[in-house]
């Protein structure tokens, strides 16, 4: 089971910082940030928003709620995402059909 400690370390390792970097940024010891990554302390939402600023990742991924540490990384994409999402259905439907279509043709090599 991968565990919000696992995914901590995952996350900090891959940014290529220790765990006394990221305690620096995180304004707290690196035995803290330890105990997050073993599982034996549990941080409060509000630092585990700012563990995904300073790795830029998402909550869900650092609480196992989704499985794709890169989806949610490029800030305008999700921004489109969310626009998206708050269009008329008409609008939105026929938007994603474009997309869809466009994604297909480039599998194809056609574009």
């Amino acid at each position: 089971m991968v565990t919000f400690g696992k995914r901590l370390r995952e996350c900090r390792e891959s940014k290529g910082l220790s765990q006394q970097e990221l305690s620096k940024r995180m304004n707290t010891s690196y035995t803290v940030i330890g105990k997050y990554e073993r599982d034996e302390m549990k941080p409060s939402i509000d630092v585990v928003r700012k563990i995904t600023e300073e790795l830029e990742t998402t909550v869900s991924y650092l609480m196992g709620e989704t499985e794709d540490a890169e989806l949610f990384k490029d800030k305008k994409m999700l921004q489109r995402l969310q626009d998206i999402a708050k269009l008329p259905e008409l609008e939105k439907n026929s938007l994603l059909l474009t997309v869809d279509n466009f994604i297909k043709a480039t599998k194809l090599n056609l574009l």
